[in-house]
C-alpha cells in the first residue's frame, strides 16, 4: 500500500520529515492544499481604512497571567493600529486544556461560515491546518522578503530552530509564536525535608524514581508527576520521552505508527512503576499541576508555560527550582517542543493584511519581553536574553528559564500525525498510554492494540 508524501524541511535541525498528504474523506476546505501561485500579494491598508478581525487563541481559555498578558498585548496593538479592531476569543469547548478545543472550534465555525481571521494553532495540527483549515502561505500573501524581515528582526532575530516550525513544502504557513521544552520543576524544600540534597538533581529517570520513592516514604508527599501521559496533555512531551529512549511514536516518513515498539513500551512501564510504587499520584493534568503549585509534589515534568503558576504557588512557602528533563541511562536526551504558531485563515485581503500586522506585533521584541516575563514561555527572539535592554537582567534573576534555553540546542520538532484522522490517532495513542500508566493495563498488548487501530486511520492513496 503506497502513500503519497511531501517533504517538510527543517534545514537548521538537519531533519527532513516526509509527510503524507493524501487525505481520505471530504475535508472542510477540500483535499488540496492552498496553491501559493494562485494567491496575489495583499495590499497595504490605508491609514484610515477600518478593518475588524477576529483572533482565536487558546491563551484566552487560561485564567490568570495568560489572559491578562494577551489582553494587555491586544490593547497595545489597538493603540498602535487604531484602524484595526481585534476581537479576541477563546476556542469553543469545555476541555480542561483549551488548546485541545481549537481544531473542533474552528471546524464548527467554518461550517457556520464564520471562522476566525487569524488563529493560534498547535504545531501538531500543522498538516490539518494547511490541508483542511486552509491556512494561507504567508510568503505569498505578503512576500518572502517581508516574512524574512519579521524573522530577522531588528536587532533580535528568531532562533534558527524556531523559525521553520510552521514551514511546509517550501512555504511559510505560520509564524511560530510560543513554545517550550519539557522542564523538570523541583520542590527543593521537599528534597531537604526528605534528607536529600536538592542540588543533586536526578539526571536519569532511574535516579528520579529513587528520589521520588524516598521523598514519598519520608514526607508522605508525591514524589513526581510526569505531565506527558494523558490524552489531555496531548503527545508533545510523550514524544520527547520516547525520542529520549531511542524511539519514535511515528516513523520518520510518517507512514506508520511505531509507539508499540520497545522504546515507547519501556517509557510507559517506567511511569507505571512510579504509580505502582506510590511515588506518582493518580491525577489528571489539572490536578497534577495544581498539586505541584500547592507544594504537594516534589518533582514535575512540565511545560514552562506554567512557570508563573508555580512561582505564585511557591512564593514565601517553598523553594522552586528547575532542571533539564531526565534521560534514560546514557542515551541522548531529545527535548521536543510544545506550543503553536499564528496562522491567517481569512480569504479577505484587507483582513489578511490586518491579521499580518497583528502577527508581526505579537511576535515583536516588545511582545516577547512581556510573554517571557509574565507567562514563562521561551522568547523565540533569544538574543533578547543577552541584551541589557531586553531580557538579560530578568533572565539572570530568574534561573528557572535556563533549562529551557539550554534544551533549545538539542530540540527536535513535535511531529504531527498525518491526514484527517490525526486527532483520533493521537488520542488513541494517549488513551492507551494513560490506561497503562494510571489504570495498570499491560503495556505491550495495550499499545499494540491501539497502534493497530491507529494504523487503519492513516491516509492512503
Amino acid at each position: 500500500m503506497r502513500r503519497t508524501t511531501m517533504k517538510r524541511t527543517l534545514p537548521v535541525l538537519g531533519v527532513v520529515f516526509a509527510t503524507a498528504v493524501a487525505l481520505s474523506g471530504c475535508g472542510l476546505g477540500g483535499t488540496e492544499a492552498t496553491d501559493p501561485a494562485a494567491t496575489a500579494q495583499i495590499p497595504e491598508l490605508a491609514p484610515d481604512q477600518q478593518v475588524d478581525i477576529t483572533f482565536e487563541s487558546y491563551s484566552y481559555g487560561v485564567a490568570g497571567a495568560w489572559t491578562e498578558t494577551f489582553d494587555e498585548l491586544i490593547g497595545e496593538f489597538g493603540e498602535k493600529y487604531p484602524n484595526i479592531k481585534v476581537t479576541a476569543q477563546k476556542p469553543q469547548g469545555n476541555s480542561p486544556n483549551p488548546a485541545t478545543d481549537t481544531i473542533s472550534s474552528i471546524q464548527n465555525q467554518l461550517v457556520a461560515g464564520t471562522p476566525p481571521d487569524v488563529a493560534q494553532l498547535g504545531f501538531s495540527d500543522l498538516d490539518f491546518t494547511i490541508n483542511q483549515l486552509r491556512a494561507k502561505p504567508l510568503d505569498t500573501l505578503v512576500g518572502a522578503d517581508e516574512v524574512a524581515a519579521n524573522f530577522n528582526g531588528s536587532p533580535h532575530a528568531y532562533a534558527p530552530r524556531a523559525r521553520t516550525l510552521d514551514d511546509w513544502e517550501g512555504h511559510t504557513y505560520g509564524v511560530p509564536f510560543v513554545f517550550s521544552t519539557p522542564v523538570l520543576y523541583l520542590n527543593a524544600s521537599l528534597f531537604t525535608e526528605a534528607g536529600l540534597d536538592p542540588a543533586n538533581v536526578p539526571a536519569t529517570w532511574a535516579e528520579a524514581a529513587e528520589a521520588a520513592k524516598t521523598i514519598t516514604d519520608r514526607t508522605g508527599k508525591g514524589g513526581v508527576y510526569i505531565d506527558c501521559l494523558t490524552k489531555t496533555a496531548k503527545d508533545w512531551c510523550f514524544q520527547s520521552l520516547v525520542r529520549s529512549n531511542g524511539g519514535r511514536v511515528i516513523a520518520e516518513d510518517r507512514s506508520t505508527l511505531t509507539y508499540a515498539e520497545a522504546p515507547a513500551v519501556e517509557v510507559t512501564r517506567m511511569a507505571q512503576d512510579l504509580v505502582n510504587a506510590g511515588s506518582m499520584p493518580k491525577l489528571n493534568q489539572k490536578q497534577g499541576y495544581e498539586a505541584f503549585a500547592r507544594g504537594e509534589i516534589a518533582m514535575m515534568l512540565e511545560t514552562s508555560a506554567l512557570q508563573s503558576l508555580f512561582v505564585s504557588g511557591a512564593k514565601d512557602k517553598w523553594d522552586l527550582r528547575s532542571a533539564p528533563m531526565p534521560g534514560f541511562g546514557s542515551k541522548p536526551i531529545v527535548p521536543t517542543n510544545s506550543g503553536a504558531g499564528l496562522h491567517i485563515l481569512s480569504d479577505d485581503p484587507a483582513k489578511q493584511r490586518a491579521s499580518w500586522e497583528l502577527i508581526k506585533f505579537l511576535t515583536s521584541e516588545e511582545s516577547y519581553i512581556k510573554i517571557a516575563t509574565k507567562i514563562g514561555y521561551l522568547p523565540l527572539r533569544t538574543g533578547l536574553l543577552d541584551q541589557s535592554d531586553g531580557l538579560k537582567d530578568w533572565a539572570e534573576a530568574n534561573p528557572l528559564l535556563k533549562p529551557n534555553v539550554t534544551q533549545l540546542a538539542t530540540m527536535e520538532p513535535w511531529v504531527s500525525m498525518p491526514g484527517n484522522n490525526y486527532l483520533q490517532m493521537r488520542d488513541g495513542m494517549m488513551d492507551a498510554v494513560e490506561a497503562v500508566v494510571f489504570q495498570g493495563k499491560d503495556a505491550q498488548s495495550t499499545l499494540s492494540a491501539a497502534q493497530a487501530e491507529g494504523n487503519k486511520l492513516l491516509p492512503t492513496t
